[in-house]
C-alpha cells in the first residue's frame, strides 16, 4: 500500500507561480511510478504530469507544457510540480497519484494510489 500526501497548492494571481509537493509513504514506494492528474471544476481528470523509465519527467498534456516541469527527489520518495505562469484555466484540484512499475520499469500504467489533493485556484 501507497500512501501520497500533496502540499503546497493556494490562491495566486495570473503570471504566478506555485510548486506542488507529493510524499509517498508506505511498503511499496520503491515500486511505484508517480505522476500529476488534475481535476478542474465541472470536468473530468486531466493527466498532466508523469514519469516514466527513462527517468525523465514528462509533462504530458499540451495546454501546460514549457510552463508545467515535474521532478523527484527519489531518495525522499518525493515528486514535484513547478508551475509557472498559471493561468485561470489551471484552477483545478491536484492530485498525486502512483502506479506500480512492472519488472522495474515505468509506463502509462494505471494509476492505483492517490492522494487527497491540493487545491490551485488561479485568479485573473
Amino acid at each position: 500500500q501507497v500512501q501520497l500526501v500533496e502540499s503546497g497548492g493556494g490562491s495566486v494571481q495570473a503570471g504566478g507561480s506555485l510548486r506542488l509537493s507529493c510524499v509517498a509513504s508506505g511498503s511499496a514506494t520503491d515500486n511505484i511510478c508517480m505522476g500529476w492528474f488534475r481535476r478542474p471544476p465541472g470536468k473530468g481528470r486531466e493527466n498532466v504530469a508523469r514519469y516514466f523509465t527513462t527517468g525523465d519527467g514528462t509533462v504530458v498534456n499540451n495546454a501546460v507544457k514549457g510552463r508545467f516541469t515535474i521532478s523527484q527527489d527519489k531518495s525522499r520518495s518525493t515528486i514535484y510540480l513547478q508551475m509557472n505562469k498559471l493561468t485561470p484555466e489551471d484552477t483545478a484540484m491536484y492530485i498525486c497519484a502512483a502506479a506500480p512499475s512492472r519488472d522495474g520499469m515505468c509506463g502509462p500504467y494505471a494509476y492505483t494510489s492517490e492522494g487527497q489533493g491540493t487545491q490551485v485556484t488561479v485568479s485573473s
